[in-house]
């Protein structure tokens, strides 16, 4: 477990899928879930599909392939490529194993780093093939609610009517827009908003989004810049956490049939390219 501390944070990320699992504050307070029986994870890495290919299929150049929600790399171990006090970058590149399942030769390097009472998380993917390559990346980060049950509130930046994608109970989706239940930008977090499974906000709406604590105050705060950004807790298993999850990709349409590379909101990268992006977790106000 590799652990980075200032005067404000203390955090603790784990070489297995480079997950990060523990934010705590000067007081000792911790803000991630702590995975329960509920959801048994805490912030795991998307790659290289967020959500779902349908029947977990997918094909590339005529040849299927096979990979399970959100891709390998959340059960993958990474290596610790340079560490300080304060950041670490960790890195994973191809294998004889996830050539048998994505047929791109890659490095993703994540990259964490303290400033403050802020976490920054950074993306870093390369393309090391000889050809394009197709892929999408995601964060999926966990916070326990304020309040120790699933009732409360998420502020957002934008507080114009939005749309989101019309989603299913059983994680599926259709690229069709759907009023966003929220009032002047306030998600109210409860067991019936994820009686669909995520709610998702696509076409880039919005760039922060406020969870809010008992007196009205930002606990935790989410700054990103992709075009979709989620939100998720098991419906009906009243656990006490929500997850605010930016993405660069979603999952197959329920009608999609076509190409892995012509997938909606899909990143490419001719050889030799990269990409980087990042998001930022910010503790308090």
């Amino acid at each position: 477990m590799i652990e980075l501390k200032n005067e404000q944070l203390a955090i603790r990320i784990a070489e297995l899928g480079a997950e990060l699992q523990s934010v705590k504050d000067s007081e000792g307070r911790e803000y991630m879930w702590q995975a329960g029986a509920e959801w048994p994870r805490h912030s795991p890495i998307l790659f290289p599909i967020v959500c779902s290919v349908n029947n977990n299929t997918y094909v590339v150049d005529g040849q299927e392939y096979h990979l399970p929600r959100h891709g390998f790399a959340r059960d993958t171990a990474f290596t610790v490529i340079s560490q300080t006090d304060q950041r670490v970058t960790l890195a994973l590149h191809e294998s004889e194993d996830t050539l048998k399942v994505y047929p791109f030769r890659f490095n993703l390097a994540i990259t964490y780093r303290l400033e403050g009472n802020r976490v920054h998380v950074i993306w870093h993917v390369e393309n090391t093939d000889s050809r394009e390559i197709h892929f999408q990346i995601g964060g999926h980060p966990a916070f326990s609610m304020p309040g120790g049950k699933l009732e409360g509130m998420i502020k957002l930046d934008n507080e114009e009517p939005m749309d989101a994608l019309k989603s299913y109970a059983d994680g599926s989706h259709d690229m069709v827009e759907v009023p966003l239940e929220a009032d002047m930008g306030i998600l109210e977090i409860c067991n019936n908003f994820f009686r669909n499974d995520s709610v998702k906000i696509h076409k880039s709406q919005t760039r922060r989004a406020m969870l809010m604590d008992t007196d009205g105050e930002p606990a935790v705060t989410v700054d990103y810049k992709t075009p979709v950004c989620a939100f998720w807790s098991p419906f009906d298993k009243h656990a006490p956490f929500v997850c605010i999850e930016p993405w660069y990709g979603i999952g197959d349409p329920r009608d999609f049939k076509g190409d892995f590379k012509d997938k909606p909101l899909m990143n490419h990268l001719l050889p030799g390219a990269s990409f980087m992006s990042k998001y930022s977790i910010t503790i308090g106000h």
